[in-house]
């Protein structure tokens, strides 16, 4: 069967084609999406060329077409003779999947949908995950202060999350006062510039001397420079953000070694595949954890999505995403408009 796909094919070129889409095999299903959500950090990062492996070397030349998108939401339309307990017809999330408009994957790849959690809340729960595994890996307890340095789509939910976590208070730092904006509506206890002069002696003073927790996802060396100056002794940050560039400099003796600081990888595939544990859950485990918070109203994704766009339009979104320093926290692609 042919179906749509968004790809880059070069260098900010987004363009959306014809493949084929295979019919499942024993234990695959094949969904029909109707929304999957735009990861701003990563899909922009694609877009322009920059590097897109953890193993691939910093100058290492952008090698084209790419395939993005990963956070979906869709019907399922037909199921593998194996798969038994996934029915067509069902709404479900598919995790590591793609911006197109039929995809076949692996039943394990696919999370059911509970009534009560619309399909675009649905759509941004994958990528919800990933924040939240970074919080898990701080052991935060209820109580201990947390500051999130950058408000893209990840440090919005990350905002949440720490809320719904028991963290207190938590602080919220971006440039774009449009952002400081939503993170205070959707749980920030205060928000604050980090481009202002004294940006970490407010932070200590909210924190009581440095928050306990740092979530960054700026992606900077300016940014985790920042964090470090304000965290509290054997505070734990959580590196979050792609840093694709390491061209700074950090003075690890007095700001790491001496504070007895924990910089915590992050990336949301250091995680375990098959089996939860204290700290370290499984995307699926997660993902259910964040429908079960969306069902009683402990989290609030609906008011982060502010767009919606056709995939046939993908070149001009992309666009935006590239040179717009204040691109939309939550933008979907309808795929009931292909």
């Amino acid at each position: 069967m042919q179906t749509k796909q968004i790809i880059f094919t070069a260098p900010y070129k987004a363009e959306l084609l014809d493949v084929e889409c295979l019919p499942p095999k024993s234990r695959e299903v094949t969904v029909e999406l109707i929304y999957s959500a735009i990861s701003s950090g990563t899909e922009r990062a694609n877009f322009v060329g920059m590097r897109n492996s953890i193993n691939a070397s910093e100058d290492e030349e952008a090698v084209f077409p790419r395939t993005v998108g990963y956070s979906d939401v869709g019907i399922v339309r037909e199921v593998g003779d194996a798969v038994k307990d996934i029915s067509v017809g069902e709404r479900v999330i598919v995790y590591w999947g793609k911006h197109r408009k039929y995809i076949t994957v692996d039943r394990e790849s696919v999370v059911k949908i509970p009534d009560g959690v619309s399909d675009e809340e649905a759509a941004l729960a994958f990528i919800a995950t990933f924040p939240l595994a970074a919080i898990r890996k701080t052991r935060i307890e209820i109580g201990e202060s947390a500051l999130v340095m950058g408000l893209g789509i990840l440090g919005i939910l990350a905002v949440q999350e720490l809320r719904a976590a028991g963290a207190y208070p938590v602080i919220a730092a971006d440039p774009i006062a449009e952002r400081r904006e939503l993170a205070l509506s959707l749980g920030a206890d205060v928000a604050l510039d980090p481009t202002e002069e004294g940006f970490c002696e407010n932070v200590k003073k909210l924190s009581e001397g440095g928050v306990n927790v740092c979530i960054e996802v700026t992606g900077l060396g300016v940014g985790l420079v920042q964090a470090l100056d304000c965290m509290r002794m054997m505070g734990r940050i959580a590196l979050l953000g792609c840093t694709r560039s390491s061209k700074f400099e950090i003075d690890y003796y007095g700001k790491v070694h001496g504070k007895g600081i924990s910089l915590i990888g992050a990336h949301t595939i250091a995680r375990p595949n098959r089996e939860s544990s204290a700290g370290l859950w499984t995307h699926a485990d997660d993902i259910k954890a964040l429908l079960s918070l969306l069902l009683g109203k402990r989290l609030n994704f609906r008011d982060m999505i502010s767009e919606k766009h056709s995939p046939a339009d993908a070149q001009e979104v992309y666009m935006r995403l590239a040179n717009e320093k204040n691109f939309p926290i939550g933008v979907l692609f309808d795929w009931r408009e292909i």
